[in-house]
């Protein structure tokens, strides 16, 4: 992949660019390998690539430069405001909703926050969108709701300029450091979610749901794992239960359950429940649950197990706790997904009952040292 700003170091994020892609991938199955190698794994595959360019749907725009000349983009390690919105990670449609983007700045007379100062409204731009469908996503991350009734006045122009945006949202952030986006959501279109469709699973993004960048390799990863299960229950036997911790919106447990199983979901986060709900009612799914709980606390105070657990937690992992009460329950399978292939090791280490029969990467992540895992083990007697 050529991209300018790499090439002029205005821009390093993808910190392994200048890597061939192949030889990328060889480092990450590589060390993804000497990880595990104390757990001795029974089967490693080949790993599963990654488009090399325009896989990225979603973005995370900083707000800088004026009213009238807005810029989209970062501030790099030189303190240069450096416009992104020609990126080439974007799939070619994000260009010209970029460029509506700025436009609508200026119309609205949105300042870009600027973090010296501490003055100014508008922090970031974050646009996300539908595989399926096309459609966008798009929030803007605000300081206040001083700039509010002035993006609600100009909408009807951003909507009508752009009839695929299927829902805008205005987060609010008040904080002075570099979070991201903070509680409270207002959505302003008549529709509250995104919808996608990965493997003819449905599913519903809302503005604050987690999910993967990569939709093409999220269908891969999901496949995968399903793909898997079916192996296993075609000689285990089919599993009557199946948990789904950390579920988001419902990827894994969605893709994994079929008629005559059971599903509970587990996701401290409300809207990812809601949507997962959804998805569930318009699959026809009747034996499913999904609760908006925190995992931890629902494995500590569980007394049984299911046939089958899956996990995909956070870059911080299962911990020390969660492990614990996964030994007490003893599973009799476990599907584990990660995206940080360090505390997964972790977490494996301390799960000493389970055998790890599968690990196949998912590189979710080109031109970066970072990449999805999925596993798969068995409980020891």
């Amino acid at each position: 992949m050529f991209c300018q700003h790499f090439n002029a170091k205005r821009c390093q994020s993808c910190q392994w660019l200048a890597k061939p892609y192949l030889q990328q991938l060889a480092d990450k199955q590589q060390h993804l390998t000497d990880l595990l190698a104390p757990l001795q794994p029974a089967q490693i595959l080949a790993p599963q690539a990654s488009e090399q360019q325009g896989f990225r749907y979603k973005a995370k725009m900083v707000v800088l430069g004026t009213v009238a000349t807005p810029i989209l983009g970062i501030i790099n390690n030189r303190g240069e405001q450096v416009d992104l919105t020609d990126c080439p990670l974007y799939p070619a449609s994000f260009g010209p909703v970029f460029s509506l983007c700025k436009a609508f700045i200026s119309k609205a007379g949105l300042t870009p926050y600027d973090i010296a100062s501490r003055l100014g409204e508008l922090k970031y731009i974050l646009l996300s969108q539908s595989l399926h469908s096309g459609r966008f996503m798009l929030r803007f991350v605000l300081r206040s709701k001083n700039c509010l009734a002035v993006i609600t006045k100009h909408l009807p122009w951003l909507l009508q300029q752009l009839p695929e945006l299927e829902i805008c949202s205005v987060n609010l952030q008040p904080l002075a450091a570099a979070i991201l986006e903070g509680p409270e959501e207002i959505v302003l279109t008549k529709q509250t979610v995104l919808a996608e469709q990965l493997n003819q699973v449905p599913l519903y993004l809302q503005p604050q749901s987690f999910f993967q960048t990569q939709p093409v390799v999220a269908a891969s990863l999901y496949q995968t794992a399903a793909k898997w299960l079916s192996e296993l229950q075609q000689q285990q036997g089919q599993f009557s239960q199946i948990w789904d911790l950390f579920c988001g919106v419902g990827g894994f447990g969605l893709h994994l359950v079929k008629s005559g199983q059971s599903l509970t979901g587990i996701e401290i986060a409300p809207a990812a429940i809601a949507s997962a709900k959804r998805s569930a009612a318009e699959m026809g799914l009747t034996d499913v649950s999904f609760q908006a709980l925190d995992a931890t606390a629902f494995a500590s105070a569980a007394a049984r197990a299911p046939n089958l657990l899956v996990v995909n937690p956070p870059r911080r992992g299962l911990g020390a706790a969660l492990c614990q009460d996964i030994e007490r329950l003893a599973p009799g399978w476990l599907v584990y997904s990660s995206c940080n292939a360090q505390t997964l090791t972790d977490d494996l280490i301390r799960l000493k009952h389970y055998k790890l029969l599968k690990v196949q990467l998912f590189d979710m992540f080109a031109h970066s040292s970072h990449y999805e895992v999925l596993t798969l083990l068995q409980r020891q007697r």
